[in-house]
């Protein structure tokens, strides 16, 4: 098999495996003569500093010894199976870099004989680039579950971002998923391993992924998952994919989960990274999920007609952020702005950078209100609608009578 045979297989495998929160679009154009959105294996990606880049994301190999139901790369599917050589990859890897096809490496890979032959093969293909081609540019590597300290060390070593994919928020939901995978002993000894690492090691992050809905799990369980590996495992990112059913494996007759609910829980992850939000403040069902009808900072605010509304010019930064329609750089320059100047006119929020139509019913600008009062009348309505948020058909003019 030829190296491009490899890469539509390879290339095609790892596009399960969620490493940003954007990705290519398909071509507008049928059949271009020059120029492709969304080759196999490129996809986009953000670094830590805030640049969009183009990720080469592949496989190492797709074959694979576990059983998760919901793999493409499962054991027990038929499908067409490949591998890299450490020295292949990296020189294709290379290529396309100096052809300016991608800037940065995302490497994964099914598990092959055993976790640590596959691990050192992952990292043999970095320290490649690092040492040989002395590429100095963003490279993510897979940890695999249950990968040795020495393992995760000499990825770190190498290695931009490392990533453990939990994929299930306990061990019974992962049962469900996998009689291979064991939570403990292989996701979360490894993770507490990265943990380890990335405290000491400033110039590291390491992320997660969760299949939604695979497992019949909550919301609420996803969250609680994620928040407490934010605070105890010094995770980055928790990264959010929606099941998608794949043909001949065990889960194929289940449905695909609604893309709103994957939304909804990066919305709420958010609000827990960066707004100030506690797992508690978050408004679940008593199923425990999330309402896809409404933003949760939404609910939130409807929840807790208590908190508002709040007046523009008095309240602090972290009261900022609890109001619809107002995020952290809004918030600050709100608070730069008031140093020298008070707000008079809610057209003066919008130069703040405020989402108006969200934000003006739960502020009061120097003592009067100008949004709607029937949202903090009716708490908790769930036919909520975006566009009255103001109130009947008023606009601006009408509410700031100008």
């Amino acid at each position: 098999m030829d190296t491009l045979d490899k890469l539509k297989i390879l290339g095609e495998g790892a596009k399960y495996d969620v490493c940003a929160s954007t990705a290519a679009r398909s071509s507008k154009i049928r059949n271009p003569a020059i120029g492709n959105t969304s080759p196999s294996g490129i996809c986009h990606s953000f670094t830590p500093d805030g640049r969009c880049i183009s990720l080469f994301k592949v496989l190492l190999t797709n074959y694979c010894e576990k059983d998760c139901s919901y793999c493409p790369n499962q054991l027990n599917r038929d499908v067409p199976r490949s591998r890299f050589q450490a020295e292949e990859l990296a020189k294709l890897f290379i290529e396309f870099y100096r052809r300016n096809y991608v800037e940065g490496l995302f490497l994964s890979s099914g598990i092959m004989h055993s976790t640590s032959s596959t691990m050192n093969e992952i990292i043999k293909v970095a320290e490649l680039l690092r040492h040989h081609y002395q590429f100095g540019g963003y490279i993510h590597l897979k940890v695999l579950p249950g990968a040795s300290a020495s393992e995760v060390q000499a990825a770190a070593a190498v290695a931009d971002r490392i990533s453990l994919n939990m994929e299930a928020p306990s061990a019974a939901h992962l049962a469900k998923l996998s009689r291979a995978k064991q939570y403990g002993a292989e996701l979360l000894n490894t993770m507490a391993t990265i943990s380890t690492h990335v405290r000491r090691h400033q110039d590291i992050t390491h992320t997660t992924q969760y299949i939604i809905g695979a497992a019949q799990e909550s919301d609420q369980d996803i969250l609680t998952s994620a928040n407490d590996l934010y605070h105890s495992y010094n995770l980055k990112r928790a990264y959010f994919s929606a099941f998608q059913p794949v043909a001949n494996t065990p889960l194929s007759h289940l449905s695909a989960t609604p893309l709103i609910r994957e939304n909804r829980l990066y919305q709420s992850d958010f609000l827990l990274r960066l707004y100030g939000f506690h797992l508690n403040e978050l408004v679940f069902d008593t199923t425990g999920n999330l309402d896809p009808t409404l933003d949760p900072k939404l609910a939130y605010a409807l929840h807790h007609p208590e908190l508002f509304p709040l007046d523009i010019n008095i309240v602090s930064y972290q009261q900022l952020l609890k109001v619809p329609g107002i995020g952290p750089r809004s918030a600050a320059r709100i608070v730069q702005v008031r140093r020298d100047h008070r707000f008079n006119d809610p057209r003066e929020l919008k130069n703040a950078g405020v989402v108006i139509k969200r934000a003006l019913s739960f502020l009061t600008i120097n003592g009067h209100y100008f949004g709607n009062r029937r949202l903090l009348d009716a708490p908790r309505r769930h036919s909520y609608e975006q566009l009255t948020l103001w109130g009947d058909t008023r606009d601006l003019t009408t509410i700031t009578g100008g």
